[in-house]
């Protein structure tokens, strides 16, 4: 059901239980987690695990896992974030420790507009970032994305960004 696509260097692939240990140990370390909602433990990992492949039969679409081309490893995630609780689509991303300073989120994401916009047919994505979160601010400043009013999410601030259409 999840299309696999490919840029440059990655693989943008579907969600297998083998990428779980290395989501529980992302969604487990309080740094990396410090701007989506804090740790969780295994079972509220495995929760958040299952739904990420679960929203691909409920949307059409969701989160790919991030598999450089070069290795076995996953390296974080991408895609399409849409809860019930927001109007329209996200384009979120999140990298594993070790894979920062790449440039995959950003290699990732530009992957993720154009399926989005080709395939899907969907207008210009938005992204929410914590005002905090400064990586994701630059990672959605290197997208194009342009600032457009803060708001919250789950009662905290975010900053929402607006991406252009890919060209």
């Amino acid at each position: 059901m999840t299309p696999v696509l490919e840029s440059e260097r990655l693989i943008l692939r579907g969600w297998q239980r083998e990428d779980f240990p290395a989501y529980a140990a992302f969604c487990a370390d309080a740094k990396r987690t410090l701007h989506t909602g804090g740790p969780k433990d295994a079972f509220q990992a495995w929760t958040a695990f299952s739904s990420m492949v679960g929203a691909w039969a409920l949307n059409g679409y969701g989160m790919f896992a991030v598999q450089p081309k070069d290795a076995d490893a996953v390296a974080g995630f991408v895609g399409l974030w849409h809860p019930p609780a927001i109007d329209e689509p996200e384009l979120a991303w999140s990298l594993y420790e070790g894979f920062e300073g790449k440039g995959y989120a950003v290699e990732a994401a530009r992957r993720v507009q154009v399926w989005a916009a080709e395939d899907l047919k969907l207008p210009p994505l938005m992204s929410f970032v914590h005002p905090d979160n400064l990586a994701s601010q630059a990672v959605a400043r290197r997208l194009g994305a342009e600032p457009m009013s803060p708001t919250e999410l789950r009662g905290e601030p975010r900053l929402r960004f607006r991406h252009a259409l890919p060209a």
